[in-house]
C-alpha cells in the first residue's frame, strides 16, 4: 500500500468512520454471552444467500437432491412398515396410554433409537434425510410413535455425545443408546424457564464427593424439569443446568455457565415424576427432579473441557429437532391430509355430486395439496443441506415455525372438509389424533410466537447478513484503536453492498422483475425472477431497518416478525422450486408449484405493505414504498383456475398425487385409511358407469340392470363401491358401559377436591 493510500485510509477512519462508530456504539446494544454463544452455534447456508439480496440460483440447483440409499429404502419397506402395522393409535390413546410392549421391544431391537448413530458405534448410520423419511412415515400412522422414535435421534444425549462427547463417552454410551439398553431423555425446560431457557435456576456446584468408592471432583446437582419427552421411562438424562464453582476447584471463576451432563436416573436423589398427557398424545412425557445428586466431572458431555459450553452445544444440536423432526411430523400431516381428504371428498357425495366438486371445498383441497408440496420441498432441501454437513440454525427455526403453522392450517382444512366424520372419536376417525397433536408441534422446541417475533429475523439478521455481525463485534472491541480499524474495514464494504442492494431493489421492483436474474428453469424461470426481485427488496428493507432503528429493531417485534416472514417465504419457496427441478420439472406438478409461488408472493407483498405502513419513521416508510412497492401490492394469491387444478390432483389417481402422498402409511383393508383408500379406488373405477346412468337419468341400480343399461359385473362393482363408501362415511358409536362409569356418584368421584 502506498503512502498516499495509507494517508487516505487514515483520514477516512478519523473523519468519517470514527463519528459513525460512536453513533453505532450508542445505538447498538452489546451482545450478551448467551447471545454470542447462540450466534456462534451452527452456521449459515442458503439463508445467507437470500440475505445478500442477489442469491445465486445455480448454487441452489447444484445442491445434490436428498435421496435414500438401498439400505435405507429397505429399512423403510421392512422395519418401518412392520412397526406401523403394530400400532393401534385409538387403543393407545383411550385404553393403554402407551405404545404396545411389542412395539417398544421392536424399536429397540431394530435400532430405531440409533438411526443417526454411526455403525461403528452400533447404530444404523443413516443420513439426515433417512431420519426424516422414517419419522415422516411413522407420523402418518401415529404421531405418538413418531415422537417416541424421533426424540432419541434429535435433541438429546445421543446427538450431543456424537457431536461433543469424549471418545470414552462415545465408546460406552452410543452402543447402549443404539440398541435400546439405555433410553434417553433430555432435561432442558423447567417451570421457571420455558422459551427463555437461559433463565433456568437448575444448579450444579463443583465439589468433592464419592463415586464408585473413590473421592473425586464432581458436581452436586439440584433441578426441577418438566415436559420431558421419554422422561418417565428414561434410564439416562442429558441434563442442562447452571454450573458454579465457589471453591474454585476448577481454577476459574465461580459462575461457569450452562453445562450439560449425563445423569443416570437410578442415582440417589433422582425422582421421576408422574406422567404429563400432552394433548391426549400417548408418548411418554413427564417431570423429574433431583436433590443433591452427585456425578463425577467426567459425566459432563465432552468432559471437563466442555463445562460452561452447554448453551452453545444446545443451540447447535437444535438444528436436528427444528430442521428434521418437527418438519417431518408436519410434512407427514400434510401428505396424510392430502391423501385422506382428497379421497374422502371424492367418495362423499351431496346433492348427487362428489363434495370435492364444490368450489368452496376445492379451495380447501388446493390449500392442503399446495402446502403438502411446499412443506416436503422445504423439508427435502433442509435435509440435503444437513447431509452436506451444514447446521443452519436460522433455517431450522424457519422450518420449525412455518412447518408446524402450516400443519395447523392443513389439518384444520381437512377437519372442515370431513365435517362430522372427523369430530366423532373412534377407530374409524383417522384425523382426530393428528388434530389433537397440533398444539404439541406449535409449542415444543421454541414456542412459535417467540420464534417468529424474536428469532427468525432477530438472529437471522446477525448470523446471515454479509456484514452486520462483523460490525457488531467490531463495536464491542475493548481496544478502541482495534475497534476503529475493524469497523472501518467492514463499514465501507457494507456501504457498498447497501448501495448495490438499493439499486437492485429499485430497478427490479419498478420493472416488475423483468430484469432480475434467473436460471434457465423452463416454465419455472418466471418464478425465479420474482424471487430475485423480492430478495433484493428484503435485503434493502433490512439494511434500512438496521440503519434507522439500530438496537431499537430488537424491540420492534412486529416489524421483526414481518421481516422474518419474508425471509421464511423466500426459503420455503426456494424449497418448492428445488423440488420441481429435482423431480424432473414435472408438468403435472406445475399447478402445485404455481399455488405455492403465488401464495408466497402474496404473503411477501402483504408483509412489505405492513412494514411500509407501520415503519416508525414515516418518511422512511414513504421512501421504502418508492423503492419496493411503487405500484402498491399487486399479488392476490393463486387464481381460481390454479385452485381447481390443485384440487383435481388429489381428487383423482394420477402421478402428481402419487408423488404428493408418497410414503404415507395406508394400513390393511380392515383399517380406516385402508378402507378409505379402497373406496376411493372403487369409486373412481365405477365412475364411467355412474356417468352412463346419469346420462340415462336412471338412479336405481336394479332398474338399470333390468333395462340392460349395466351388466351383472357392473352391478356387482357398483354395489361393492356403494358398500365401501357407506363403510367409509360411517362413524363410531359406543354403549354407555364402553365409555366408563356414568352415574353422578362415579362422575363426582373423579373430580378432584379443591385444595385447602
Amino acid at each position: 500500500m502506498s503512502r498516499a493510500t495509507q494517508f487516505a485510509a487514515a483520514a477516512r477512519r478519523e473523519i468519517l468512520t470514527r463519528p459513525v462508530l460512536s453513533l453505532v456504539q450508542s445505538a447498538l446494544p452489546a451482545l450478551s454471552a448467551t447471545e454470542n454463544e447462540a450466534i456462534d452455534a451452527g452456521n449459515t447456508w442458503w439463508d445467507a444467500a437470500l440475505f445478500t439480496g442477489n442469491p445465486d440460483w445455480e448454487q441452489l440447483l447444484a445442491v445434490p437432491p436428498a435421496t435414500l440409499t438401498e439400505e435405507e429404502c429397505a429399512f423403510m419397506d421392512g422395519p418401518v412398515d412392520t412397526l406401523c402395522a403394530m400400532i393401534d393409535d385409538w387403543r393407545m390413546t383411550w385404553e393403554t396410554r402407551d405404545l404396545p410392549p411389542e412395539a417398544w421391544d421392536f424399536l429397540k431391537r431394530e435400532k430405531f433409537f440409533g438411526i443417526i448413530i454411526p455403525k461403528e458405534h452400533g447404530g444404523l448410520g443413516f443420513s439426515n434425510f433417512a431420519h426424516s423419511e422414517i419419522v415422516r412415515k411413522i407420523a402418518s400412522r401415529s404421531v405418538s410413535t413418531a415422537v417416541t422414535t424421533m426424540v432419541p435421534n434429535s435433541l438429546g444425549p445421543g446427538e450431543l455425545i456424537l457431536r461433543f462427547g469424549t471418545p470414552e463417552q462415545q465408546e460406552y454410551w452410543l452402543p447402549r443408546l443404539a440398541d435400546g439398553r439405555e433410553v434417553p431423555a433430555f432435561g432442558l425446560t423447567s417451570p421457571e424457564a420455558g422459551s427463555d431457557a437461559a433463565s433456568m435456576i437448575d444448579e450444579g456446584v463443583v465439589c468433592r464427593g464419592e463415586w464408585n468408592g473413590e473421592e473425586v471432583i464432581g458436581i452436586r446437582l439440584n433441578w426441577h424439569k418438566r415436559y420431558i419427552t421419554l422422561g418417565p421411562v428414561a434410564t439416562i438424562l442429558g441434563l442442562a443446568f447452571k454450573l458454579h464453582d465457589p471453591d474454585r476447584l476448577l481454577g476459574g471463576t465461580d459462575d461457569i455457565g450452562i453445562t450439560v451432563a449425563l445423569v443416570p436416573t437410578d442415582l440417589p436423589g433422582v425422582t421421576i415424576g408422574r406422567r404429563h398427557v400432552p394433548s391426549m398424545q400417548t408418548f411418554q412425557n413427564g417431570p423429574n427432579e433431583g436433590h443433591d445428586v452427585f456425578i463425577p466431572l467426567d459425566n459432563v458431555i465432552g468432559g471437563p473441557d466442555r463445562v460452561g459450553q452447554g448453551w452453545k452445544m444446545l443451540m447447535s444440536a437444535l438444528a436436528a429437532g427444528r430442521g428434521i423432526s418437527l418438519p417431518s411430523l408436519s410434512a407427514a400431516a400434510a401428505a396424510f391430509a392430502a391423501h385422506t381428504t382428497g379421497a374422502y371428498a371424492r367418495v362423499r357425495s351431496q346433492f348427487n355430486l362428489p363434495i370435492g366438486k364444490f368450489e368452496g371445498i376445492q379451495e380447501r383441497l388446493a390449500r392442503i395439496a399446495g402446502n403438502a408440496y411446499l412443506l416436503d420441498g422445504a423439508r427435502r432441501l433442509t435435509c440435503a443441506g444437513l447431509d452436506q454437513g451444514n447446521h443452519p440454525a436460522v433455517i431450522s427455526s424457519i422450518l420449525k415455525l412455518h412447518a408446524t403453522e402450516r400443519m395447523r392450517v392443513v389439518i384444520n382444512d381437512a377437519m372442515d372438509v370431513h365435517g362430522g366424520k372427523a369430530i366423532i372419536e373412534g377407530p374409524r376417525n383417522y384425523l382426530g389424533s393428528q388434530y389433537r397433536a397440533i398444539p404439541v408441534g406449535i409449542t415444543v422446541e421454541g414456542a412459535n410466537i417467540l420464534t417468529r417475533s424474536l428469532m427468525v429475523f432477530g438472529q437471522g439478521a446477525i448470523r446471515s447478513h454479509p456484514y452486520l455481525l462483523e460490525e457488531i463485534r467490531a463495536v464491542g472491541e475493548t481496544d478502541r484503536s482495534r475497534a476503529l480499524a475493524s469497523f472501518d474495514r467492514v463499514l465501507w464494504k457494507h456501504v457498498g453492498h447497501a448501495l448495490k442492494t438499493a439499486i437492485r431493489a429499485f430497478v427490479r421492483n419498478w420493472s416488475g422483475g423483468m430484469f432480475a436474474p434467473a436460471p434457465k428453469a423452463g416454465k419455472a424461470t418466471r418464478y425465479y425472477r420474482q424471487m430475485s426481485r423480492y430478495a433484493a427488496a428484503f435485503a434493502f428493507v433490512s439494511d434500512i431497518a438496521f440503519l434507522t432503528l439500530g438496537g431499537e429493531l430488537k424491540r420492534r417485534e412486529l416489524l421483526s416478525a414481518r421481516l422474518g416472514d419474508v425471509l421464511s417465504e423466500l426459503y420455503l419457496l426456494s424449497g418448492a422450486l428445488k423440488r420441481w427441478e429435482d423431480e424432473g420439472r414435472q408438468d403435472d406438478d406445475l399447478p402445485l408449484l404455481a399455488w405455492c409461488m403465488e401464495s408466497g408472493f402474496a404473503t411477501i407483498e402483504q408483509r412489505f405493505a405492513e412494514i411500509i405502513a407501520n415503519f416508525p419513521a414515516r418518511p422512511v416508510g414513504w421512501m421504502l414504498r418508492l423503492f419496493i412497492q411503487p405500484f402498491g401490492r399487486r399479488r392476490n394469491g393463486p387464481s381460481d383456475r390454479v385452485i381447481r387444478q390443485c384440487a383435481d390432483i388429489i381428487l383423482e389417481p394420477c402421478p402428481a398425487r402419487d408423488r404428493l402422498v408418497e410414503n404415507v402409511y395406508i394400513g390393511g383393508a380392515d383399517e380406516a385409511v385402508g378402507r378409505l383408500t379402497e373406496a376411493f379406488r372403487q369409486t373412481v373405477a365405477t365412475q364411467p358407469v355412474h356417468d352412463r346412468l346419469r346420462k340415462a337419468r336412471v338412479r336405481d341400480l336394479d332398474k338399470a340392470h333390468g333395462q340392460g343399461l349395466i351388466t351383472d359385473e357392473e352391478l356387482e362393482s357398483l354395489r361393492a363401491a356403494d358398500a365401501a363408501v357407506a363403510e367409509v362415511i360411517a362413524v363410531d358409536d359406543f354403549a354407555a358401559d364402553e365409555l366408563g362409569p356414568t352415574s353422578p356418584e362415579s362422575t363426582a368421584s373423579r373430580i378432584p377436591a379443591p385444595a385447602e
